[in-house]
């Protein structure tokens, strides 16, 4: 039972540091964020469909109730996609990811309202901390710069990202995570193909390696994971340990971006692994 629980975190962190990579392809790939999320998406179908044929995993609809919230999912999770992109370029690595990663405090508010669960007073402490440890981690900027709008992008992102999460929770015991996020890469593409015709998608002649990286190795492979995870533990705590990935984030910024961290990434990161490993120890009761 004990290996079974330290098996799960560690796939859940592995799945932290997959997704993680986001950060660094998001803001070195020089296209259009709405065009980068289509070819993302697009790729990731693919690979996941051919995931679901390998594995023998049915990709057929066990309810036709579950169509409208599958939708509604995957629009949020391209709206997550797109916004949280924005702020990558508009700020940096860093404040992209922290700014994203205030999603743990409003799953843990809003996981009772969605899921009619007990509300739990440790997860919002819990929260609090991981909030506290991106309000270290953030640098000061002026107001009148596009920092600031990075890091609403960044908050707008979260917030899609927590409905997304909230709305898939109730189904991770019906479908896994391959069949979940292949659906919601349908609904993106389908959704974001309009871009194409208007938008300048020229720079997949030089970005396609990236955006092949990004689709495998962050989607497919990372999201899915991500999604599994959800069977082994609430959405909070889901959240709230994957908030390691502004770590992972910000050290693949300054191995490849030359993004060089500041002794407040050290501090506010600090705080948030501490939170992660408090909640692994948690979790497991």
């Amino acid at each position: 039972m004990e290996n079974n629980h330290i098996k799960n975190v560690l796939g859940l962190l592995l799945s932290a540091f997959l997704v993680s990579t986001s950060g660094a392809l998001g803001r070195y790939i020089a296209m259009p964020s709405e065009v980068i999320i289509w070819f993302r998406a697009a790729l990731a179908m693919v690979f996941l469909f051919i995931f679901c044929k390998i594995r023998k995993d049915s990709i057929q609809l066990k309810s036709k109730k579950h169509l409208v919230p599958f939708i509604v999912g995957g629009i949020f999770m391209g709206a997550h996609w797109v916004t949280y992109f924005y702020a990558l370029k508009m700020a940096n690595v860093a404040i992209g990811m922290l700014s994203l990663y205030t999603f743990p405090v409003m799953v843990a508010f809003l996981e009772p309202l969605f899921l009619k669960l007990k509300f739990d007073p440790m997860n919002i402490v819990l929260a609090i901390l991981v909030l506290l440890g991106v309000y270290v981690l953030s640098p000061e900027f002026n107001i009148e710069s596009t920092t600031v709008q990075g890091v609403l992008f960044g908050l707008l992102s979260a917030l899609c990202y927590t409905i997304r999460i909230l709305i898939l929770k109730q189904y991770v015991t019906q479908y896994n995570g391959i069949v979940l996020m292949f659906y919601q890469t349908v609904v993106i593409t389908v959704c974001l193909s309009p871009v194409l015709f208007f938008m300048d998608s020229s720079g997949i002649q030089t970005q396609w390696p990236y955006i092949v990286v990004l689709a495998f190795v962050t989607t497919a492979i990372g999201h899915s994971l991500m999604v599994h995870s959800l069977q082994f533990f609430s959405a909070s705590t889901t959240s709230i340990i994957s908030s390691a990935q502004p770590i992972f984030g910000i050290i693949i910024a300054f191995l490849f971006l030359n993004e060089i961290p500041t002794i407040n990434t050290y501090v506010g990161g600090g705080l948030i692994l501490a939170t992660v490993l408090i909640e692994s120890v948690r979790s497991k009761k």
